[in-house]
């Protein structure tokens, strides 16, 4: 029997020349593919140079000129509002790793950083002696979290799963400690002798704000340590896996810090000009507060309403109520402290009518977290008592 020729004993791997091939890509996607990954970095920390570099002639020469000031704060809140994306990106990761309720609490306390910094800022740069901008952004943070982002989250969870599942423990959990805050800070101002108009006299300012601070943190204590169960999915099992990043806890969090870095400092360069902003375009004044809210809220808002729509309702009462508790317990203790060292008087108090919203909205959702099913019904309601804030907003 002949043998075979000698190219025919040994032919060549049909895998080879494809391996060779294969490898180019892989190192352009480990190089180019960077911007692709981390589109946020690269805006914000260029937004974050150019205001180092030239901030202060802009703000000098905003002063005087509204075109500039709207310029230069449509730019600054879109790179903001972008990082902020990226913050809730990696924050979704980790959240993904660590699981509840740590995941979402450090969604939370980093949006909220943002946010004291840009109060503060706005506080600190306030011509007026007595500033509102806290009031407005406290109570535009409770209207759109509780009103709008819950309302949303139940009627779009409700239409694509006609009823869904909470944890009970947790939603009581949350309300109840986040009615005390919100009554002490934006109705018993109102009523209190010893300072003129809504806002607290210096030793009511100390006390309140160690309690506020103090409640908040017992109350972080109980979420990660003791009640951790009460604040977890009651439908675990079906948690969605399928945003799983490869990458690890630390790649995440050196991102997340990384992006929150350069998206505090343009906060506070934002912080100068938005009052300048809204009375440019004869706004209400109100209205510094709820861009304040919309700046630090949008993306973990979209976070929420995803998770309802996954059938993750829990997730979504985590970020929505989560969020208020953080921005009372967080935001108010820093900036009242701030008002004595630098002696301006932070207003408080809400009006008669922003009373009136405040209790419905909290009987309301009494009412509406006191099952452990919820329907598309009680979202609704949600979005109509949102809805009056806005109207009232703009006709109070």
């Amino acid at each position: 029997m002949p043998l075979p020729p000698d190219d025919a004993k040994a032919p060549v791997p049909p895998a080879a020349a494809p391996l060779a091939r294969t490898q180019t890509p892989q190192r352009e996607a480990g190089s180019a593919g960077w911007l692709r990954r981390e589109p946020q970095l690269p805006v914000v920390w260029l937004s974050a140079l150019l205001f180092v570099l030239f901030g202060k002639a802009w703000l000098a020469q905003a002063a005087t000129s509204t075109a500039l000031t709207l310029l230069l704060f449509a730019w600054l809140f879109a790179a903001i509002l972008w990082g902020a994306f990226g913050v809730v990106r990696h924050a979704e990761h980790l959240a993904e790793k660590l699981g509840e309720p740590y995941g979402t609490l450090i969604l939370t306390l980093s949006v909220t950083i943002i946010e004291v910094a840009f109060i503060i800022t706005a506080v600190i740069s306030s011509e007026d002696s007595a500033t509102p901008v806290v009031r407005d952004a406290v109570f535009a943070v409770v209207m759109i979290m509780i009103n709008g982002v819950i309302g949303l989250c139940l009627l779009l969870g409700g239409f694509r799963h006609y009823e869904q599942d909470i944890n009970l423990p947790g939603a009581r959990a949350f309300l109840s400690v986040a009615i005390p805050l919100a009554s002490i800070t934006l109705v018993l101002p109102n009523f209190t002798v010893f300072a003129r108009g809504p806002t607290l006299s210096p030793p009511q300012a100390v006390i309140l704000a160690t309690l506020i601070l103090t409640l908040y943190v017992v109350f972080l204590a109980m979420q990660t340590r003791r009640y951790r169960a009460f604040f977890k999915d009651p439908n675990g099992a079906l948690e969605a896996v399928e945003h799983h990043s490869p990458h690890s806890v630390g790649h995440h969090a050196v991102n997340l810090v990384l992006t929150l870095l350069p998206a505090v400092y343009l906060t506070e360069e934002l912080g100068q000009i938005v009052q300048r902003a809204v009375a440019a375009v004869d706004a209400p004044v109100a209205l510094v507060g709820v861009i304040v809210a919309v700046l630090v809220l949008a993306p973990e808002s979209m976070g929420a309403v995803q998770a309802a729509r996954r059938d993750q309702l829990q997730r979504s009462v985590n970020i929505s109520l989560g969020s208020v508790l953080a921005t009372i317990g967080l935001t108010i203790p820093a900036v009242l402290m701030i008002g004595l060292v630098m002696g301006k008087t932070i207003v408080l108090g809400v009006s008669p009518e922003g009373m009136m919203l405040l209790g419905i909205t909290f009987l309301v959702s009494v009412i509406t977290f006191g099952g452990e099913r919820t329907n598309m019904l009680q979202g609704a309601v949600h979005l109509v008592m949102f809805l009056v804030f806005l109207t009232l907003l703009f006709h109070p």
